[in-house]
């Protein structure tokens, strides 16, 4: 089964920390800095799971979670933010996030999250 993650975020060094810790965790992880960069690289990889920072310049992780999931609704998305607030939680449940991270990240809860979204599309797969 393919593990592919996209992580995206503006701050780089995060972007950094995140893909060295998945990477680790034994994903293949690619990183990009903006909505706009991450829609360039999902045209010619598939990627089935996404951490997207909900900061991003222009586009933000909210409105590039609904584009991501109207073209492939089997991919899981996770919210990255710095900035947690109850109303931005109701939009992310609404554009179709998985879950909810707070920065500073905890390594093991992404790690942990990466793994819990690849079984379980390997569930859907077997299942269908």
């Amino acid at each position: 089964m393919e593990t592919r993650i996209l992580v995206v975020d503006d701050e780089v060094a995060i972007g950094k920390l995140m893909a060295r810790a998945l990477t680790k965790a034994g994903f293949e992880v690619q990183t990009a800095t903006s909505a706009e960069e991450a829609l360039e690289i999902i045209k010619t990889y598939k990627y089935m799971v996404f951490f997207l920072d909900l900061k991003l310049p222009k586009m933000n992780g909210i409105e590039l979670c609904r584009i991501i999931r109207k073209n492939n609704p089997l991919t899981i998305c996770y919210a990255v933010t710095g900035y947690a607030s109850t109303f931005e939680v109701f939009d992310c449940r609404e554009a179709g996030f998985e879950d909810y991270f707070t920065k500073p990240i905890k390594i093991q809860e992404i790690q942990g999250a990466a793994d819990q979204a690849f079984k379980k599309q390997a569930c859907w797969k077997r299942d269908a």
